[in-house]
């Protein structure tokens, strides 16, 4: 189906055509009519005409001859009459056959437009719509009177007036937008053409709408691939490099202790000494989890079953979250899953972590929701908060290493989340909004084989 607006000019034609054949008709039937009159009158003629005298009959002769030709001249109108209706009939024949010809045109076009995975809506040229396919109602969730309504009441969450007007201005193909559409974060990408008539002059627009979600997060997943190659070699020659140093200027230390012990300015060393071990001793658990993070060791994998180890970290998260005045909520399934061939410790890890990330988003207290659901082939797990939010400016940043908005932290923790899971073959992404944020994490039932990194 594609909705346009109604057309009645075809009732119009109809109703002309019709009036014209009634007309035609109705002048045969008068002509006929006079017809029979003038026989009748040449039959009258005709008697009187026998019964005057014979000087009188030339003026009733040429009366007679006068009722003939009249009745010739009928019989050309009655001609003409038929004739007239007989093209009339054609031509209404042929416009019904225009008309059912431009009803199959139409259709093709609305079946081929409602066919479409993708959006598209023309208005005129002061933004009103004049149609949409299906689509784009299931999309924009637009009712069936949104015909001849302002663009902009498709849908609130799309700011399509604004981008024609951006558009305006360079009018070119290469002009998109994207739009976050619902609580799911739906990424939305809208691009606008001109709409012509035949002459080429410009009647209105054509927006176009796609779906492009799975398109932005696996843009996304590959700038995070292309970050993370050559990290894992990075990590272990930083490694190699900075902790042999480090361990030689920890056995110097031990030993200038020692060296100090017998000497009176000990109690002023001291102190200097101990800042220099905390120091060595932060920054070998710096290295220690940078090299986790990049480590390429394999996985240890068991049969795990998700719900349960889910229920684990939500037991262990609840104490902080009370008393964060944190509501901790998990959706159970309806029906049991299947297990996962997993790292066990691993995904213990990442659920904690972004359980962490989560509490700490809502330091005033919210809600931290959690569910599993199943698709054909994955597992889904959902976490969302009621925090503020990630700001748009920083979404990019979130799963990089060494990136974070926390002044003790050390901006490992989601891209070593993000690490592990794509270790496992799956995925994480998450959705924001000024309403919280969801993380989603997918992890394949079957294990096939393990990546690379």
């Amino acid at each position: 189906m594609f909705r346009t607006q109604s057309v009645a000019t075809g009732k119009g034609y109809r109703l002309s055509i019709t009036g014209l054949l009634l007309l035609s008709l109705a002048a045969l039937v008068i002509t006929i009519w006079m017809m029979a009159d003038f026989l009748r009158e040449q039959a009258i003629v005709e008697e009187l005409t026998r019964q005057l005298p014979r000087d009188s009959t030339a003026v009733a002769k040429d009366l007679a001859s006068e009722l003939r030709w009249q009745f010739r001249l009928s019989i050309l109108v009655v001609l003409n009459l038929i004739a007239t209706g007989l093209a009339l009939i054609l031509l209404s024949r042929a416009y019904r056959s225009s008309q059912e010809s431009l009803r199959d045109i139409k259709a093709l076009a609305g079946h081929i437009l409602s066919s479409m995975d993708q959006t598209v809506i023309t208005t005129d040229r002061n933004s009103i719509v004049t149609s949409i396919n299906r689509h784009g109602m299931d999309l924009l969730g637009a009712k069936l009177d949104c015909i001849g309504k302002h663009v902009n009441e498709l849908s609130s969450d799309l700011d399509l007036d604004q981008f024609i007007s951006d558009w305006q201005t360079e009018k070119s193909s290469s002009v998109t937008r994207d739009f976050h559409v619902g609580k799911a974060g739906r990424t939305v990408r809208a691009t606008c053409q001109s709409l012509n008539d035949f002459g080429g002059k410009e009647i209105g627009k054509v927006l176009q709408l796609r779906d492009v979600t799975e398109r932005v997060l696996m843009e996304e997943r590959m700038r995070r691939m292309e970050r993370y190659m050559g990290l894992g070699s990075l990590a272990a020659g930083l490694h190699h490099e900075i902790r042999n140093p480090l361990a030689a200027l920890s056995l110097h230390v031990q030993l200038l202790e020692e060296q100090l012990e017998e000497s009176a300015d000990s109690e002023d060393v001291q102190p200097m000494l101990a800042v220099i071990k905390s120091e060595m001793t932060r920054i070998g658990e710096v290295l220690e989890r940078f090299r986790d993070f990049a480590s390429m060791d394999n996985l240890k994998l068991e049969q795990v079953n998700l719900v349960q180890l889910i229920q684990r970290q939500v037991d262990l998260a609840i104490p902080q979250a009370n008393q964060q005045g944190i509501a901790v909520q998990f959706a159970l399934p309806e029906s049991p899953l299947p297990n996962l061939t997993a790292d066990l410790l691993r995904l213990e890890q990442t659920l904690l972590n972004l359980f962490l990330n989560a509490m700490q988003a809502m330091p005033h207290g919210g809600r931290l929701s959690v569910s599993v659901t199943q698709s054909s082939d994955a597992l889904r797990v959902e976490i969302s908060d009621t925090g503020s939010g990630i700001p748009e400016d920083l979404r990019d940043q979130v799963f990089d290493a060494y990136f974070t908005t926390k002044s003790d932290g050390t901006g490992l923790g989601l891209a070593l989340c993000d690490k592990i899971v794509r270790q496992h073959n799956g995925s994480l992404d998450f959705f924001s909004s000024k309403d919280g944020t969801t993380f989603v994490m997918t992890l394949p039932i079957q294990q096939v084989s393990l990546p690379s990194d």
